[in-house]
Order: structure tokens, then sequence, then C-alpha cells
């Protein structure tokens, strides 16, 4: 394959995929500077990856989990312990957040829970599709989604939210 070719699938990809991939590592990262970085990084490693995706659902897949653990990797890293806390990374940021105030109350909840609730809410996939994405069971992740809308259900409650 040519490289004008590579550079065009590429740019499709990045087209179709970006807004998902960014929310995933938003969600995870807690903060815009970073999930901006760990997009790019995402994006970087299509690049190198020389393997042809099987379906639109395997690259889909495929940049689910990426992104999942580019994150994780980022969280673990040491200087990420060593620098200022994410309340003031979000005031340093030069982009305006819209609070919309669920999105705030999802941040809040563990990282388990935000991830069953934006694979199978945001993206669609049923209990046994996120169990292989997370390498999990789908009992596993039918009881996260319970325990994550309780969680998320409380906190509305405590925040005065109208619930149904």
């Amino acid at each position: 394959m040519n490289s004008a070719h590579r550079g065009e699938e590429m740019a499709a990809l990045y087209r179709r995929h970006v807004s998902m991939v960014y929310q995933i590592c938003l969600m995870l990262m807690k903060n815009v500077p970073d999930a901006e970085d760990a997009t790019q990084n995402v994006f970087r490693k299509v690049m190198e990856y020389d393997k042809p995706f099987r379906d639109p659902e395997h690259e889909k897949a495929w940049l689910i989990v990426t992104a999942r653990n580019e994150c994780r990797d980022q969280l673990k890293h040491w200087w990420r312990r060593k620098r200022e806390s994410e309340e003031a990374l979000q005031h340093m940021s030069c982009e305006q957040h819209r609070d919309d105030g669920l999105k705030e109350l999802i941040w809040g909840l563990p990282e388990k829970d935000r991830m069953v609730l934006y694979l199978h809410y945001y993206q669609g996939y049923n209990a046994q599709e996120v169990a292989e994405l997370l390498g999990t069971n789908p009992s596993t992740v039918r009881s996260r989604l319970v325990r994550a809308r309780q969680k998320l259900k409380l906190r509305m409650e405590a925040e005065g939210y109208d619930i149904p």
C-alpha cells in the first residue's frame, strides 16, 4: 500500500473515531490537556499498528481498549503523582469547560463504573460486548452497571436532580 493511500485511510479512521477516543480519554483522565495527549498517543499507536483491522467493529474495539490502556499507563506514570492536582489543572486549561453537572457526577464514579456506563450507554455495547472489550465476565459487567446506576442515582438525588 502506498503512503498516500495509507495517509488517507488514517485520516478517515481519525475522523470516524476521534470523538469517541477523546471522550474515553477525558472520562478517564478527567482533564482536557491529559485527554488530548492520550488521544494523540492512541492515534499514533494506530499509525504504528501494521495489521489490518478485520472489520469496523474490530477497529472500534481496538481503539477503545488502546485508549483505556493508554490512560491507565499515563495515570500510573511516576511524574503524574508528583505534579499539581487535577483541580488546579482544570483551572489552568485554556479551553472553557461546559459544566453540565451530569458529566461531573459520572466522573466522580470509580473507573470501572465510568467505563461500563460509557460503553453501554454512549457507545451502545451490550453486556457481552463490554465484557469482551474489558476482558471480564458478562455477569460482572451487568453487576457493575447496576451498581454504577445506583451510585449515579444517589449522586443525582444528592445534587437535587429530578429523577423519574
